[in-house]
């Protein structure tokens, strides 16, 4: 089992790095339109983009989404990713531990980010088939410690392990479960999907026990059915194959799960899923969230090295900062209020789910 774990977070990496593993229908950000302020009345270096989160004082509302752990050929990617995170203080997620509990020989692809990344929030990270049964806390514990984090992540996989040849599909219990947890640990926990987003009658499902946090990762970035269609088709798998290819893009669009999450529970928001800009980031920010994430841009930079991954991340952080200067945010509270549109197809989304956009269509320009 150990070897066959090995290989699949393995194939994962490869897989991200050189096929199309992205999703074929949108995030729904181009459906939001921040609205341009001709007059900010502030200027471009007196904004402050920092945040604290989970205790951790960061200077951007950045995640280094998890990505990877599990094979020795992660261990640079992710010494690369943390140590960026550390120069930039911003966050950064480890990929699923599974590997490292039950083989601790690969403990070092994990704890290489902390090792790197000092003195950031860095997030630990289990699947929920991993909390179920009595040694569920227990592992979720080991996870924790293994890296020192200042979070947990339990992440909900369930369309990934219903196409992956090794899937583990047993999820009823699930929830009372993740309930366990949040009870006996002494750090924030996180829900986490993983590409198809988390909708509004979860949201309060996950509420209901107590979760304060999730990362939605809706459809519109890295597609895990696509990652495992890949793996079926490598090990002629025909079945689990046309699995891949018919739900390559189900899911609920990143921007929709946002706003069906935000509009019904007071559950905070991370969000993941085709983010690929600071002007992204400035959107999630707009109509909710309290952070946002990216993982697969930031794999190929990684593989480069440090130097290229700051780049890439100075970058995000700039157009960030740019975007809060052209709607007149001098910090990211005033941002949460920026005036908004949001259109599309998202739009039409929000309105068949009976979900009431006035509360974002009715802010105004306050320093004007």
């Amino acid at each position: 089992m150990n070897e066959k774990i090995k290989s699949r977070k393995l194939d994962h990496l490869m897989i991200g790095l050189t096929k199309k593993v992205e999703s074929h229908k949108p995030s729904g950000f181009n459906d939001v339109t921040l609205i341009h302020n001709a007059l900010p009345e502030i200027n471009k270096e007196e904004i402050d983009s920092s945040i604290n989160l989970f205790g951790c004082n960061l200077n951007a509302p950045l995640i280094i989404e998890p990505m990877t752990g599990g094979a020795f050929k992660a261990i640079k990617i992710n010494a690369s990713l943390a140590e960026a995170a550390e120069k930039l203080k911003i966050g950064i997620g480890v990929g699923s531990q599974r590997a490292a509990l039950e083989n601790p020989s690969l403990k070092k692809t994990y704890t290489i980010v902390r090792e790197k990344a000092s003195t950031t929030l860095v997030l630990a990270n289990i699947g929920c088939s991993q909390i179920l049964g009595e040694e569920g806390v227990e592992k979720a514990k080991e996870a924790i410690e293994m890296i020192n984090a200042n979070a947990l992540t339990i992440h909900l996989n369930p369309l990934q392990e219903s196409i992956q040849p090794e899937g583990e599909t047993r999820f009823k219990g699930v929830l009372n479960s993740i309930s366990q947890v949040i009870k006996k640990l002494n750090v924030p926990v996180v829900i986490k999907e993983t590409g198809a987003g988390i909708s509004m009658e979860v949201a309060k499902k996950l509420e209901s026990v107590g979760v304060e946090f999730v990362d939605i990762a809706g459809l519109g970035g890295t597609s895990w059915a696509s990652v495992e269609y890949y793996r079926a088709k490598l090990r002629s798998n025909k079945t689990l194959e046309a699995l891949g290819k018919t739900f390559w893009d189900w899911g609920i669009p990143t921007v929709a799960s946002l706003i069906e999450v935000k509009s019904n529970t007071k559950i905070k928001v991370i969000a993941s899923g085709g983010v690929r800009t600071g002007l992204d980031i400035a959107k999630s920010i707009a109509l909710g969230a309290e952070a946002a994430g990216l993982a697969l841009p930031l794999l190929k930079q990684a593989v480069k090295g440090v130097k290229q991954t700051m780049q890439f991340l100075e970058t995000i952080i700039e157009e960030l900062k740019t975007a809060m200067f052209l709607t007149g945010s001098k910090n990211l509270n005033e941002l949460k209020n920026a005036p908004i549109i949001i259109s599309g197809k998202t739009s039409i989304w929000l309105s068949k789910r009976c979900i009431n956009l006035n509360s974002y269509n009715t802010r105004i320009i306050k320093n004007v």
